[in-house]
């Protein structure tokens, strides 16, 4: 089976790599990238792109500047994504998700927010179920 690639966009140190860990232990068996800016993110979906390597899902924060790393948020990162990869997968993964802010992110193309709440054998699910949907 090939390896899913997964872009984490995330601002967190700590959390990117509390995902990470996450997604290794999942059944299917997955690359993870990943980018601490909004900026960064976009930079690097173009990057993995055109290495033909493009990620079969990105999990994208709201909240991306907490951290002063950079100036756009999960919202616009996920419209720059989708201006360059209008079939890009994203999906919000914030603790955000009961907002405005989180609808936003949906409404901008976003398939659907993954509330940063689950415990951690929900989420590898969660993750399996959308990338098991998704062709090589």
């Amino acid at each position: 089976m090939d390896k899913k690639i997964v872009l984490v966009v995330d601002d967190e140190e700590t959390m990117q790599e509390l995902i990470r860990r996450n997604l290794e232990r999942c059944k299917i068996p997955i690359i993870v990238y990943s980018a601490l800016s909004g900026e960064e993110g976009v930079e690097k979906y173009r990057e993995l792109m055109e290495k033909g390597m493009r990620p079969h899902l990105v999990l994208m924060d709201l909240n991306l500047t907490q951290w002063g790393r950079g100036e756009i948020d999960g919202v616009e990162a996920t419209r720059k994504i989708l201006e360059m990869d209008p079939d890009a997968n994203i999906y919000g993964y914030t603790a955000w998700f009961a907002t405005a802010w989180a609808q936003k992110l949906k409404e901008v193309g976003a398939k659907d927010i993954i509330e940063r709440t689950v415990l951690p054998s929900e989420f590898r699910k969660m993750i399996e179920d959308i990338l098991s949907r998704m062709g090589p």
